[in-house]
């Protein structure tokens, strides 16, 4: 007992002792320190190689081989339109599937398309936004490889994402091999909002995770079918082809717009936020030069910002509230501030704008909860809860998440 104790008071084992506490402790700190210095940066898409660009990943899967894509207008490289790239190669590229918006991207939200043919490759164009949002085993017969390049913008309502789990679920049915090119996400930088309840789940959210998922497409893609959320867990042969020069602290801003109404970095950045009024009798702005940087009412009281939503073809044609004089706020400014911002969706606007609406009018509609992914935070607002109070309520859901998200990130 004595050498024993001897042993572990020795100068040796003490100094040993004090420099694993000292290691610890500077450890600890430095992850706090992180935790609170990481702030976002806004980048130019430029810098980042997208995962289309790197010809050698998947190219020479593509050999001898039948090949659809699944893409829209912003699926470029160097600004040639991807379907272009690909018949320069010589690849043999039989399909496009076309999400919401069109493959030209020329559709207005929730506008349905028929399958028809591109008039400037000659190539059959089918719809996921029309009689169907899934390839069927017709639509898949002839093909080896489905190559999927969309650009997400990291919001779970934004229906790229079940569009593509679509597609993977019909892919791993028939046996197609599913490459997904990675692309960044602009709002990838945090994690935020309530989870998706499995009663709520629709087009406009499929899968439990939160409104800002924080993932790239090729992350969610890794996601879904490694967690079995495709239908009867069916399991896709799925290959992701990584970006260079992406990291998940990165605004990145995006060089073609996404879809008709996000045309700027600072709608995109805002969209996470004022999609919800898309649930509500308040206008974002479509209809208008600056969508989802603006929202309002037509009541005098409602802010000193005023616009007057119009028809405009392939974008809104008809936008709520049209030609009615609205007022409200421009968000931009909080955008161009976004050094300074918390990582969060900012919930205080949805709560003001409920409470400055006169008690007789009906706030919500029942497109709201499909967004929320939950009736919880519609019922919070009405019970007057706080910002604070409604996302402390969404941690311990997003804290599963995140470990969930952890296991299929291939970003810093």
């Amino acid at each position: 007992m004595i050498d024993k104790i001897k042993r572990v008071n020795s100068p040796q084992d003490t100094n040993i002792r004090l420099s694993f506490v000292v290691l610890l402790l500077f450890f600890l700190t430095g992850l706090k320190a992180t935790a609170q210095d990481v702030k976002p940066v806004l980048v130019c898409y430029d810098s980042i190689e997208v995962g289309a660009q790197q010809f050698s990943e998947y190219l020479p899967l593509l050999i001898n081989k039948k090949v659809a894509v699944l893409v829209n207008q912003a699926s470029r490289v160097n600004n040639v339109y991807f379907v272009d790239t690909l018949l320069s190669l010589k690849v043999n590229l039989i399909k496009i599937f076309s999400p919401e918006h069109g493959f030209r991207g020329d559709k207005d939200a929730g506008e349905y398309f028929i399958d028809g043919k591109d008039a400037l490759s000659g190539l059959q164009v089918v719809s996921l936004y029309g009689k169907k949002k899934k390839p069927s085993a017709e639509d898949l017969k002839d093909v080896d490889i489905l190559l999927i390049d969309l650009q997400d913008v990291g919001a779970r309502f934004y229906t790229y994402i079940s569009t593509m789990s679509l597609a993977m679920e019909a892919c791993a049915e028939r046996g197609v091999q599913v490459i997904v090119l990675d692309r960044p996400n602009p709002n990838g930088y945090f994690v935020d909002g309530p989870v998706l309840e499995k009663k709520f789940s629709s087009f406009v959210g499929m899968h439990p995770v939160p409104v800002v998922y924080g993932m790239t497409i090729g992350e969610y893609a890794r996601m879904v079918n490694g967690e079995g959320w495709l239908k009867d867990a069916v399991h896709c042969d799925l290959k992701v082809v990584k970006m260079s020069g992406y990291q998940h602290n990165m605004i990145v801003r995006l060089k073609q717009a996404p879809s008709p109404n996000l045309p700027d970095w600072k709608s995109v950045y805002l969209y996470p936020s004022l999609c919800f009024f898309e649930g509500t009798i308040i206008s974002v702005g479509r209809g208008t030069d600056i969508p989802f940087q603006v929202y309002g009412y037509p009541e005098p009281n409602f802010g000193s910002f005023g616009f007057t939503p119009r028809s405009i073809p392939g974008k809104s044609k008809y936008p709520k509230w049209k030609g009615k004089w609205c007022y409200g706020k421009r968000l931009t400014g909080f955008a161009e501030n976004y050094s300074k911002n918390k990582p969060e969706i900012n919930l205080s606007w949805l709560i003001s704008a409920y409470h400055a609406v006169p008690d007789s009018v009906q706030f919500f509609n029942n497109y709201f909860e499909k967004l929320a992914g939950t009736d919880k935070l519609r019922k919070q607002i009405e019970q007057g809860k706080s910002a604070q109070s409604i996302r402390a309520s969404w941690k311990p859901e997003i804290n599963r998440f995140l470990k969930i998200r952890k296991r299929y990130l291939l970003y810093e």
